[in-house]
């Protein structure tokens, strides 16, 4: 690696360390004042930053708290997803994607496990917030387009491919469930297991035969 990579490699883990500094306290802020109860400098005293670098990451309060849209997915675990598919000829779905699709959602899995704290203090928050419901709709708004990007990107067609746009919406899907069990109350079982469980539901149903033209015929009939 030269020196040039390992500067830029440490300049954008710090950055991200700020990030989720600044993410942290205003979380916690949140948590004890309430959304109104506490001002910019002090998420900025709490997290160890000046104004001005608070607002070089993010522009409210709100954005703080619900965080960078990147922060969550390791460029390194994309860039092995996207690799998956370089033996396919572009524009033709590659037949490992769904195979590849679940190996990804159990790597993030990982991740997502690793922050938990963060994530239930995330949940606290809306709880006591929840007008934050909305900031947290736009966000996964930006991260189901960009997984639609690297989905393209790996089979080399459009994000608005068919079943690029039904990989998002299917695994966005079973994520939220999975993570909606995972965080319920008195739930025992691991974020893993419930994810694996729902994806093989879905595997199962999908896997039965399906005949879309004797179907659209019946329905003219």
């Amino acid at each position: 690696m030269t020196d040039s990579a390992t500067s830029d490699g440490l300049r954008e883990r710090k950055r991200t360390a700020t990030r989720t500094a600044i993410t942290s306290a205003a979380r916690a802020l949140t948590s004890g004042k309430g959304l109104n109860g506490y001002t910019v400098e002090e998420v900025c005293e709490a997290a160890g930053i000046s104004r001005r670098t608070f607002f070089n990451y993010f522009p409210t309060k709100e954005d703080a708290i619900i965080g960078h849209a990147e922060d969550d997915v390791p460029a390194d675990v994309i860039d092995e997803f996207v690799a998956g598919g370089a033996d396919s000829p572009a524009g033709s779905i590659s037949p490992t994607l769904f195979s590849d699709l679940v190996r990804l959602s159990l790597r993030l899995a990982e991740g997502m496990t690793e922050s938990e704290e963060e994530t239930r203090q995330l949940i606290g928050v809306v709880k006591k917030e929840p007008q934050l419901i909305l900031k947290i709709i736009g966000v996964t708004e930006q991260r189901e387009a960009q997984f639609a990007r690297d989905v393209a990107r790996r089979e080399g067609v459009s994000p608005d491919h068919a079943v690029v746009q039904m990989a998002v919406v299917l695994l966005s899907t079973i994520a939220r469930k999975s993570s909606m069990a995972y965080f319920s109350d008195g739930n025992t079982r691991s974020y893993r297991d419930l994810l694996l469980e729902n994806i093989s539901a879905a595997s199962l149903l999908f896997s039965q035969p399906f005949d879309s033209t004797a179907t659209a015929a019946e329905g003219q009939s």
